[in-house]
């Protein structure tokens, strides 16, 4: 199926799902990354695993940054343009980092834990404009 390329439906039909759990960054080759990753980015410095932050501690690193995994459910094609600006833009304006990582079918926000309830109220409120 087609992914979404109008902004303006993506926008209308936008939604927030928050996948359970927490979820840190970590880098390195230890096998229980591997094993317990949820998404992975090849660096040349070195591989980059988000992992649940449970696994992250049990492995002796200090985590960082703890983040929430939302996921906004409208299916936005690859190609769509503006989406990625628009929620930045709204998630910028408060001050709530976010790093995304574009799946074939959705796109997903790390964001601060402590923020995650900030960032799913203003994201909904896409919708509404």
């Amino acid at each position: 199926m087609a992914g979404e390329t109008d902004l303006e439906r993506m926008l209308a039909t936008l939604d927030v799902e928050r996948r359970p759990g927490t979820f840190a960054f970590v880098t390195g080759d230890h096998p229980a990354f591997a094993a317990s990753a949820v998404a992975s980015v090849r660096e040349t410095e070195a591989m980059t695993w988000v992992v649940p932050t449970e696994i992250a501690m049990e492995v002796g690193l200090d985590v960082d940054f703890e983040a929430a995994w939302l996921t906004l459910t409208v299916h936005s094609a690859l190609e769509a343009v503006g989406l990625t600006a628009a929620f930045s833009a709204v998630l910028a304006d408060a001050g709530i980092p976010c790093n995304v990582l574009a799946g074939y079918h959705h796109d997903h926000l790390l964001v601060p834990v402590d923020r995650a309830d900030d960032a799913t109220r203003l994201l909904r409120s896409l919708a509404d404009r």
